[in-house]
Parts: structure tokens; sequence; C-alpha cells
């Protein structure tokens, strides 16, 4: 008598349950279509304004934050080196270069899960244009590690981290020539103590 109605119910459980699954598994898969990737940098000019796709919208609705206008910034992310090689606490990075042209940038490492570094650390986990030593050409070297290094350092947090990049006040961010920016370089260095 109750057989007919159990089935129905662990059929409609198994429907629901993979179906929840399923949606947040795609969501987590990526961060929304129209990336644009630099060498080891990506971002998605697309994602603050109206023509976003779905997944981009889900994103910046789940992470309850608000993006800049197509004219204000452009973020750009980084999970692994110039080699292809993920990024992680256990290694040394230099990043090299210069940044496109904008009215200020900032950089900061973090785990993968967190938006930003945490700030009960009091390590430096962040560097921005303002702060940044540069070289009389005008470009800029950055260590990122766990141990601390002259002159611009980050502290790498442990395990896999991601590097974000956001340039403010930046023509590019408006403009359909990103594809032609340059990028700074993200070179591993060293692992463990060597």
């Amino acid at each position: 008598m109750f057989r007919i109605p159990i089935l129905i119910a662990i059929a409609l459980t198994i429907a629901f349950s993979g179906g929840i699954w399923s949606t947040i598994a795609a969501l987590n898969a990526t961060a929304g279509f129209g990336a644009i990737r630099l060498g080891a940098w990506d971002a998605f000019p697309e994602a603050q304004t109206a023509d976003a796709d779905p997944y981009a919208k889900s994103h910046r609705a789940n992470a309850g934050k608000l993006l800049y206008a197509s004219a204000e910034g452009l973020a750009f992310t980084a999970a692994v080196d110039d080699a292809g090689q993920r990024l992680t606490g256990d290694c040394r990075y230099q990043i090299s270069g210069q940044t496109p042209a904008a009215r200020l940038w900032t950089l900061f490492a973090a785990a993968p899960g967190a938006g930003t570094p945490s700030p009960a650390s009091p390590l430096p986990g962040a560097l921005n244009s303002r702060t940044a030593l540069y070289r009389p050409d005008g470009g800029f070297e950055i260590h990122v590690s766990r141990q601390a290094a002259p002159g611009n350092w980050i502290a790498a947090p442990a395990g896999p981290f991601r590097l974000t990049l956001t340039l403010l006040d930046t023509p590019t961010a408006g403009s359909s020539g990103v594809i032609d920016l340059s990028m700074p370089s993200i070179k591993m260095i060293g692992c463990g103590n060597g």
C-alpha cells in the first residue's frame, strides 16, 4: 500500500538532489563565458555589463559584490604561472613588467575560495600602484612567496592561490583593444627551501 508513494518519494528526492548538485557543479565549473586570456591572466570584460551570460550573473549574485562598470575598471586573475603550472604557496614567484595604462592598480594573492587576503594576517597580502617600487624604465618586480623578500613582496597563502590584478580607471576596460594588452609575466623562481 505504501510501496508506490515511497518509490515516488525516493525518485523525486534523487531527481531534486541530482538537479541541485548538477546546477552547483555547473556554476562552480566556470565564472562565465567570454573570457579573455593574456598570458597567465584571465579577464571577463562582459561580466559587469547587462549582456553578461547567466553564469556570470549568478557568480556576481552569489559573491554579493558589485562589479565595476565597463569604463571604471577591469579585474584580471591568474591561477597559473607563464609555464602553466598552478600557483602554490610552496613556491616563489616573480611578477615583472608593466601593467596596461590605469590610474590605479591593485594586486593581491588569496586562496581560491577567498575573495580577498586575510585581514587578520600581519603580512602584506596586497600591493598597489601607489606603494610599489618601480625600475627606472617604469616596470616593476614583485615577489610572491611565503618567505619575505626585499623590494616589492606579497605574502603567498598556504596551498594553491590565485592572483588578482585590478586596473581602475583604465581606458582598456571599455575598449575592444583588450586583446592587444601586454600583461606582467609570472615566473616561478624556485620551490621549497632551494
